[in-house]
Order: structure tokens, then sequence, then C-alpha cells
């Protein structure tokens, strides 16, 4: 159950990213429409996929060097 949660965490930390970066190419339009608040908007995004992905990582001392 743990592995799925983590497994769930990284798939839509990778979405979130994919269409932050799909908004980077329609950022004209967008700044248009939304004005500064696109550029927070994408800010958010990037930000929340970024963490999703980090959510689960182990960050503890490895092993052993080999």
């Amino acid at each position: 159950m743990q592995e799925d949660k983590k497994r769930l965490h990284f798939i839509l930390g990778n979405v979130i990213l994919g269409l932050a970066a799909v908004m980077l190419l329609f950022m004209g339009h967008l700044w248009e429409m939304m004005g500064a608040w696109s550029l927070v908007l994408w800010m958010a995004m990037a930000a929340g996929g970024v963490y999703l992905i980090a959510k689960d990582k182990d960050i503890g001392p490895g092993g052993p060097p080999n």
C-alpha cells in the first residue's frame, strides 16, 4: 500500500510538471488573458510537481561505500 502511494505521488508530480511545461508553450496567450497570474500559476504548478516527486524520497544516509 505504501509503495502504491509513493508511485501515485511520483506519477502525479510528473503529470503536473508536464502540464507546466506545456503551459510554457502558451504563455504569451495566457499572459494576455490572465496577466501576471499566469506566471504565478506556472510557478505553483512547477513547485507542486517537484514537491510531489521529491516527497517520498529517502534522504537518509546510504550504506557503506564500496
